[in-house]
């Protein structure tokens, strides 16, 4: 590793983070038939108890800055919403399509940062979202009826997490700690889904603990992985790589769920990642300007 270039390493660590992403939403699948509430709450209590930690030992532990609350809460709200969305598509979708969808907000972050950033796109960034959604509509299949209802929930998913994550840079833009925000995203999710534990929770056999506790492990190396790869280069650079996510979670699904994606959703996922690589090439053009 100390031979390779710093933009070598951040690939490795978001295609790590990728692949960690993508062995969250297996096992949460595999784990089988329990509440939605219930998965997200294992998935995020682990994090927040390691954020937790963190804080503790850092001079400021919980200190936020002044003003920083209501934009906490926001990310909170769209974050959970996003994520428990996200979480009901994959137990009704292929896990390819779900995180396909989940992998709109990007473009969901620029429709945002006109509201939340006060920031106006170009044309060009216009150009793309409608192009990407065009691609969404090809995995939602509108036709399908109630079929597409999951395809919806999920494409949701992605809007919660496009909007969490305007709120993320808006924070990043206050000086407000990494930690600070994973710490009040995860404790903000778990307790929402307490209620949900009390008067619902399903006894778990031990292979179901084990599928979600290896969930949990797979978003941790996500988590690790993501942000470890945007300290060695900048997002404009490597960003376009988290997308193969996509082919990690088909390729899972196929070897072990017997799923294949249907030609709708291949030209789906064609467009979209397609879009993504060119507006990925764009901007390193226009930077180099």
């Amino acid at each position: 590793m100390k031979k390779l270039s710093d933009k070598a390493k951040g690939i490795i660590c978001i295609l790590l983070a990728a692949f960690g992403f993508s062995l969250m939403t297996f096992f949460v699948r595999i784990s089988g038939d329990l509440p939605t509430m219930q998965k997200v709450f294992f998935r995020n209590a682990v994090a927040a108890i390691i954020a937790f930690n963190i804080l503790m030992k850092t001079p400021d532990k919980f200190k936020m800055k002044k003003g920083s609350l209501p934009f906490l809460l926001m990310r909170c709200i769209f974050g959970t919403s996003g994520m428990i969305c996200n979480f009901w598509a994959i137990d009704r979708l292929g896990i390819a399509d779900a995180n396909m969808l989940n992998k709109l907000s990007p473009f969901f972050a620029i429709v945002m940062s006109i509201f939340i950033l006060k920031e106006k796109p170009n044309k060009f960034e216009i150009g793309t979202v409608i192009v990407a959604f065009i691609g969404a509509l090809f995995i939602i299949k509108p036709s399908a009826g109630l079929g597409s209802i999951p395809a919806l929930v999920g494409l949701y998913g992605g809007f919660g997490a496009g909007a969490a994550y305007t709120f993320v840079r808006l924070l990043g833009q206050r000086g407000e700690r990494t930690p600070l925000i994973v710490m009040w995203f995860s404790a903000f999710s778990s307790i929402v889904c307490i209620p949900f534990l009390i008067f619902g929770y399903q006894p778990m056999s031990p292979k179901q603990w084990l599928f979600l506790v290896l969930a949990g492990c797979g978003a941790a190396l996500g988590q690790m992985g993501i942000t470890t790869a945007y300290t060695y280069a900048p997002a404009k650079e490597i960003s376009v790589y988290d997308y193969t996510q996509v082919v990690f979670a088909a390729l899972l699904g196929m070897i072990f769920l017997n799923e294949v994606p249907d030609i709708y959703s291949v030209v789906g996922y064609i467009i979209i990642i397609g879009t993504a690589v060119f507006k990925w090439r764009y901007t390193l053009d226009t930077t180099k300007q």
